[in-house]
């Protein structure tokens, strides 16, 4: 299956990961004005932007962005759709890596939820869902996601979905070096 000729829809008990839509800003600016939320969002290696959006329109610009990329095979982002409550609680972007050093053809996975989503169980849960597939999406066998020493919730995840903590560094685009990074490797 090619990623981007079909965009696939995921879901288990608790969650729904589907494209996300314009008709998503009003809950996302919800996720992305979010300044506990904040500090777990990896905006590493993305040009300066810290994905703080504080208005509808900054938001707007956001999502009409993610679907260009999508169509110009850059990344993927799924919304995640809360189904206990059908909003959106924050998004997944998902892509191979071209970059410098040990994590050159990787995937890499960003998850960016609301605050009160920061937990490690409900974390697990939304990770599990996508590492399950992301492998064979993206045809890598190996992924990386960030989780900073302080995102502690966050940690205990990924140690839970099987990701190991890497010694190595993300070299940017721009040669910074980026630390925090966990690696799964498929099975």
């Amino acid at each position: 299956m090619n990623i981007y000729e079909k965009f696939p829809t995921l879901e288990n008990d608790n969650f729904l990961l589907r494209a996300v839509e314009e008709e998503d800003c009003a809950d996302l600016l919800e996720v992305y004005s979010d300044k506990n939320a904040l500090p777990f969002f990896n905006s590493d290696n993305c040009n300066g932007d810290n994905f703080y959006y504080s208005t509808k329109e900054r938001m707007t610009e956001a999502v009409l962005f993610w679907k260009e990329a999508y169509k110009n095979g850059w990344f993927v982002r799924w919304a995640i759709a809360d189904k206990t409550t059908s909003k959106v609680i924050g998004t997944i972007e998902l892509c191979t890596l071209a970059a410098e050093g040990a994590f050159n053809n990787m995937g890499i996975l960003r998850i960016d939820v609301k605050s009160d989503y920061e937990k490690e169980k409900k974390l697990f849960d939304i990770f599990s869902l996508i590492t399950t597939h992301s492998f064979e999406l993206i045809g890598c066998s190996e992924i990386i996601t960030k989780a900073p020493i302080y995102a502690i919730e966050r940690i205990n995840a990924v140690k839970k979905d099987g990701f190991i903590k890497s010694d190595d560094l993300l070299i940017g685009n721009d040669g910074y070096a980026y630390n925090g990074y966990w690696i799964k490797k498929q099975k």
